[in-house]
C-alpha cells in the first residue's frame, strides 16, 4: 500500500523561502513519476512540478527559475521535496504530494492530477505580502 505524507509547510513573507518534504513508501515499482499539486480556495489543483524515476523534471511555467523538485531514495522510502525560493503571495495553496506508477516523463510536461491514484493528506503554504 503506498502512503505518502507531507511536511515543512507554513507561514512566510515574499521573498522568502519554504521546503516541502514528502514521504512515499510502498512504492514497488522501478518506473514511478511523482508530483507536486498546489490548491488554492476555489481554484482547481495544479500541478507544480513532477519528478520520474530517472529524474527527469517538469514544472509549470509560474515556478519555473524559483522552484526546484528533487528526491532522495533511502532504505524503504522515497523522499520527494520541493524546495521554493522567491515566493509570491499567489504560491499561497495547500500543496499535495502524489504518485503514480509505471510512469514516465516526456516532453516537458507536468501531468494532470487525473494520473495520480496516490495522494498525501497536504501541507499549507502561506506567503504574505
Amino acid at each position: 500500500q503506498v502512503q505518502l505524507v507531507e511536511s515543512g509547510g507554513g507561514s512566510v513573507q515574499a521573498g522568502g523561502s519554504l521546503r516541502l518534504s514528502c514521504a512515499a513508501s510502498g512504492l514497488t515499482n522501478s518506473m514511478y513519476c511523482m508530483e507536486w499539486f498546489r490548491q488554492a480556495p476555489g481554484k482547481e489543483r495544479e500541478g507544480v512540478a513532477a519528478i520520474d524515476a530517472a529524474g527527469r523534471t517538469s514544472y509549470t511555467d509560474s515556478v519555473k527559475g524559483r522552484f526546484t523538485i528533487s528526491k532522495d531514495n533511502a532504505k524503504n522510502t522515497l523522499y520527494l521535496y520541493l524546495q521554493m525560493n522567491s515566493l509570491k503571495p499567489d504560491d499561497t495553496a495547500m500543496y499535495y504530494c502524489a504518485a503514480q506508477e509505471a510512469c514516465t516523463l516526456g516532453g516537458g510536461i507536468v501531468p494532470q492530477a487525473f494520473e495520480y491514484n496516490h495522494w498525501g493528506q497536504g501541507t499549507q503554504v502561506s506567503v504574505s505580502s
